[in-house]
C-alpha cells in the first residue's frame, strides 16, 4: 500500500492537475476573439502547403480534435471548428501540424503510427494479465502470478514506449502550429502568447500521462520482483 501511495497516487494527481490546466487554459482563451475560426485557420494552413486533399470535418464531443492519417482528415470538435477564438485557432493549427508531419514523413510520426497496434495490444493485455496476477496471488498461486505480472509489465511497457515516442510528435506539431499561424498572419506576433498558453497546457497533459504511465510501470515491476522473491 505504501508503494502504491508513493508511486501511483502522485502520478494520478499530476494527471488530474494537467487536465484541469488544459481545461482552464482553453476556457480562458475561448474568451479571446480571433479573426479566423478554427476551420478557417486549418484550411488556410493546409492550402498554403498544397494539402488541398486533406479534408476538415466537425467531430462530436468536447476535446475530440485529432488528425486521422488513414483518411487524411482533420477532425475538429464543434467549439473548435466554428469558434472564432484563440483557443479554437490554436487547437486547430496543432492538429494541422500533424497533417504537415504526415505529408513530410516526419520520422517520429512514422514510428508512432507503426507502434500504435503494439501499444494497443500491449495495453489491453496488460490490464487483463495484471488483474489476473493479483487474483492468482489471492489464490496462493504465486508462481503463476509472477508470470502473469511479468507479461503484464512487458505489455504495459509497450504503452509507455509509445507515449515516449509520442511526446516529440506532439511538441513538434505545436511548434509547427505557432510558426504557421504567425507566418500566414492568421494571428499577430503579439497574439502568440495566447496560443502558447493553450498549446503549453495541452502539451502538459501528454507529459503528465507519460509520467503517470512510467510510475505505474515501476509499481508493477516492483510488484513482480516482490512476487518472484516470495515464489523463490
Amino acid at each position: 500500500m505504501m508503494m502504491w501511495l508513493i508511486l501511483v497516487v502522485p502520478a494520478m494527481l499530476l494527471a488530474m492537475l494537467a487536465q484541469w490546466w488544459v481545461h482552464s487554459a482553453c476556457q480562458s482563451m475561448h474568451q479571446v476573439p480571433a479573426r479566423y475560426s478554427g476551420e478557417q485557420a486549418a484550411r488556410a494552413i493546409l492550402d498554403a502547403h498544397g494539402l488541398h486533399d486533406v479534408q476538415i470535418e466537425p467531430s462530436m464531443g468536447f476535446m475530440s480534435d485529432h488528425y486521422d492519417p488513414q483518411s487524411k482528415v482533420v477532425r475538429l470538435s464543434p467549439e473548435v471548428y466554428s469558434g472564432h477564438s484563440m483557443s479554437a485557432v490554436g487547437i486547430a493549427a496543432h492538429e494541422v501540424g500533424h497533417a504537415l508531419q504526415d505529408a513530410r514523413n516526419y520520422a517520429p510520426l512514422v514510428v508512432r503510427n507503426l507502434a500504435v497496434p503494439a501499444a494497443n495490444f500491449g495495453g489491453s493485455m496488460a490490464s487483463i494479465l495484471i488483474s489476473g496476477a493479483f487474483f492468482l496471488m489471492v489464490m496462493g498461486l504465486a508462481k503463476f502470478a509472477a508470470w502473469a505480472l511479468l507479461l503484464g509489465v512487458i505489455g504495459f511497457g509497450l504503452t509507455v514506449v509509445f507515449q515516449l515516442i509520442n511526446l516529440p510528435v506532439e511538441f513538434n506539431a505545436s511548434s509547427r502550429a505557432k510558426d504557421e499561424l504567425v507566418n500566414l498572419r492568421i494571428i499577430s506576433a503579439s497574439e502568440l502568447p495566447y496560443i502558447n498558453k493553450v498549446l503549453t497546457a495541452a502539451a502538459m497533459t501528454y507529459v503528465a500521462a507519460t509520467v503517470s504511465s512510467i510510475m505505474n510501470l515501476v509499481y508493477y515491476a516492483l510488484q513482480y520482483a516482490m512476487v518472484s522473491d516470495r515464489d523463490g
